[in-house]
């Protein structure tokens, strides 16, 4: 056997980052920024108000003064009305600020008051003197021309879109999302609302894994159902244009194992006995069209932990995200359970608190699907660990 953390080395050594892309913004959510982003212009583009209320020569505006509203300038007005000596204009939040005027009087501190007319009144009184500047919003306050605002690296949120978007840009350089095809393997397999028969099972790796693959930030670009035979197998596979290939089942030493008996065929492709449990037959490697081929277990939960320490970790080095590693906390065991004997176990577990214990009541098996959607966690026990005793500090992998 080889350890969980070779057979990760081996598997993000060659998940090496996909090519950029350039994408609208629109697009570009939770994706990896290639290129840093820098301002086309000054943020804010000019001057403008910070109130609803009348911009004014500061020394004509001081407490009880009566001024002349002359001007009406609208957010998104390209006016710029000169002001004389006892004259204001009537300014909505956003609009250019007159070059005439060094402030602005917010309505609420005006004898008029804060009710909005469809015309301005012929005057104001003003009940409170503005600072110099007061209600101004500076051009280049918030960042010059040329200032970069989302760095490259950036794993874009809606915030970083918006800054870009106020940056004057409305295409950026991603890196892409991985496009991923799930093949689910096995003749025991009928969908999940079919009434199982005798000797089948319905069939749930697909829909673990595609969710897996999403909430990752891949794409899953198809899903295939294969039943026991090679030359189904083989003719989906070839069918292929993806970046990765995820299987389930059919990657052991069976007589039936599809997976191994296809797959095992090609030479960059090598099938492993790994140090864990659950999950110890994994087969990876790379098809001849380039994809990264992960043979995973056929048992849920062996798909699940899998997936969390091999797949994942290379979906997310494929798009360029640098934390790859969920967050690992320590907590302490609530209840006592088993360690397979010089392997390193990955046990679905539940948080209460600051403990945990295993979220199936029959343990570690890999077959405990019905309890695996309680899962909050997974501990990490190494492979030195005989036994977990109630109390033992365990390092823990949350999911949330």
């Amino acid at each position: 056997m080889i350890d969980l953390e070779a057979h990760r080395a081996r598997v993000l050594a060659a998940a090496a980052q996909l090519p950029p892309v350039e994408l609208p913004l629109t697009d570009a959510l939770g994706l990896v920024l290639a290129e840093p982003i820098a301002t086309r212009w000054p943020v804010p583009l000019f001057d403008n108000s910070a109130m609803d209320g009348y911009a004014v020569r500061g020394a004509d505006a001081t407490e009880g003064a009566v001024l002349r509203v002359v001007a009406d300038v609208p957010a998104g007005s390209a006016d710029d009305p000169d002001l004389g000596p006892g004259e204001a204009a009537r300014i909505m939040t956003g609009a250019p600020v007159p070059s005439a005027a060094d402030a602005v009087v917010p309505l609420e501190a005006t004898a008029e008051g804060t009710e909005v007319r469809a015309t301005p009144p012929a005057q104001i009184t003003v009940t409170a003197e503005p600072k110099p500047g007061a209600h101004i919003r500076r051009e280049g306050e918030d960042a010059r021309a040329g200032t970069e605002v989302v760095a490259a690296g950036t794993r874009l949120g809606a915030r970083d879109l918006s800054s870009i978007a106020s940056a004057g840009h409305d295409r950026v350089r991603v890196v892409p999302a991985a496009r991923v095809a799930i093949i689910s393997t096995g003749s025991e397999l009928v969908p999940p609302g079919a009434t199982p028969q005798r000797g089948q099972i319905p069939e749930s790796n697909s829909v673990l894994l595609a969710g897996c693959v999403r909430e990752a930030g891949a794409e899953v670009a198809s899903v295939h159902i294969v039943p026991d035979d090679d030359d189904a197998l083989r003719a989906v596979v070839e069918g292929l244009d993806v970046d990765v290939v995820i299987l389930s089942g059919g990657a052991s030493v069976g007589s039936f194992d599809v997976v191994k008996s296809v797959l095992g065929e090609l030479p960059d492709v090598r099938f492993d006995k790994v140090a864990m449990q659950p999950g110890k037959p994994q087969g990876f490697g790379t098809l001849p069209g380039g994809a990264l081929a992960f043979c995973l277990p056929g048992n849920p939960v062996s798909v699940a932990v899998s997936f969390e320490m091999f797949v994942r970790p290379a979906l997310l080095q494929l798009a360029g995200v640098a934390q790859i590693d969920r967050p690992r906390v320590t907590r302490r065991a609530l209840a006592a359970w088993k360690t397979p004997v010089g392997r390193a176990q990955v046990l679905p577990v539940v948080l209460e608190g600051n403990g945990v214990r295993p979220s199936a009541r029959g343990g570690s098996g890999s077959h405990l699907v019905a309890s695996l959607g309680r899962a909050e966690a997974y501990a990490l026990i190494p492979a030195d660990v005989e036994r977990v005793e109630e109390g033992d500090d365990v390092i823990v992998m949350e999911l949330t």
